[in-house]
């Protein structure tokens, strides 16, 4: 009988996967992974942060424990804070200082999930280890790739898109067949703890919070100037780390009396010199590029791109985007996109897909329009 270590996270879905595991036949043990703790990290001005998040975990971690009791698996209890906190949340205040927009989820699955957590999965000898994402793994001509959830409005392959062949082969992901409503359905017939748990949402093991004073907890504000493109001064802003590309919320300049009453947008950062750029309207130009540079590049399969079909996302839940890709070298992509888009931003994932299957992704470093590199 094989063995699965999988991750108990004390919500419905991973609560469902270990159902599934079992009835599936596997040897399923579980794992609640504790990967954040405020109270042991400083704020810039080296005080202890508010910890406020150990009362949600706790919670996550009793659902954890009563699910594995209900089930009659065993759980164990890992604490992943600080290979977190150096290998993710570094990196994710190092991007904000560098006026960019990272996607701290992407980093968590590479990181921790399928790293971490797979090398204490093994000392468990453990064949393989499970999650709760939505998503499928596919086995054709003895390689495992990564395909699309039946459940396309939960599909998770966005945020698994950097994962390597080795973590791949080693990954089950029960939910991948099954639609949301059919997984509430599962815990609730077996009298799950979680059956009606609210979905988590916010950060990657941080989870929900007021995100502007979160982040003022690690970095120092450095209020600037918001423009117009062409140098017309609008008012302050208070540091590029609270604005993102495409941003309308939370700028505060609604009405002013020299323009119209189109919505005002973020289109662009001039890191150097501390300065938001703003436009009106939803559709403005300086929004779409028509292609991008994307480094850190996990490409897996087949690299020769001759006369292949590929799509984009840029974004979680977008629209994908068809693509015409270029190695500049073996973790560097250049992707054109004809058709353009809104919003491409430095920082976020680009994941690359071949119909269902994504074959890759990487982060986004530069966006262009017509071969003009746009100012963020």
């Amino acid at each position: 009988m094989k063995k699965v270590i999988l991750g108990l996270s004390g919500g419905v879905d991973s609560s469902v996967a270990a159902i599934k595991l079992l009835e599936m036949g596997y040897d399923v043990e579980a794992v609640f992974m504790r990967n954040w703790d405020s109270a042991a990290n400083q704020d810039v001005y080296g005080n202890p942060t508010v910890n406020d998040e150990i009362c949600a975990q706790e919670v996550d971690y009793q659902d954890a424990k009563t699910v594995a009791d209900q089930i009659g698996i065993k759980l164990h209890k890992v604490d992943f804070t600080q290979e977190y906190w150096q290998q993710v949340f570094t990196y994710f205040l190092s991007e904000y200082e560098r006026g960019r927009t990272p996607n701290p989820d992407i980093l968590c699955n590479t990181e921790i999930k399928f790293k971490a957590f797979l090398d204490y999965a093994y000392k468990l000898d453990a064949d393989y280890i499970a999650m709760g994402h939505y998503a499928k793994t596919i086995v054709k001509d003895g390689k495992t790739y990564l395909a699309r959830a039946f459940d396309q409005n939960k599909d998770q392959t966005y945020f698994l898109s950097q994962l390597t062949e080795a973590q791949i082969e080693k990954a089950l992901f029960p939910l991948g067949d099954m639609d949301k409503s059919e997984v509430r359905d599962i815990a609730k017939k077996h009298g799950l703890a979680t059956a009606l748990k609210k979905d988590s949402t916010g950060i990657c093991f941080i989870g929900e919070r007021h995100f502007n004073a979160f982040l003022s907890n690690y970095m120092y504000k450095k209020p600037g100037d918001m423009r117009k493109l062409d140098g017309t001064f609008i008012k302050r802003h208070d540091g590029l780390m609270n604005y993102t590309i495409g941003q309308r919320k939370g700028l505060g300049i609604g009405g002013l009396k020299d323009f119209d009453l189109e919505p005002w947008f973020v289109v662009g950062k001039d890191v150097k010199d501390n300065i938001l750029y703003v436009e009106q309207g939803f559709h403005h130009d300086y929004l779409y590029s028509d292609s991008c540079i994307v480094t850190d590049v996990t490409w897996r399969g087949n690299p020769d791109l001759t006369g292949r079909t590929f799509t984009a996302k840029f974004r979680y839940r977008q629209q994908d985007t068809e693509v015409l890709l270029s190695f500049k070298d073996d973790k560097t992509l250049e992707v054109k996109y004809p058709s353009k888009v809104r919003a491409v931003t430095p920082g976020q994932a680009c994941a690359i897909y071949e119909g269902d299957i994504c074959v890759g992704g990487g982060f986004i470093d530069q966006v262009f329009m017509n071969g003009e590199k746009r100012n963020y």
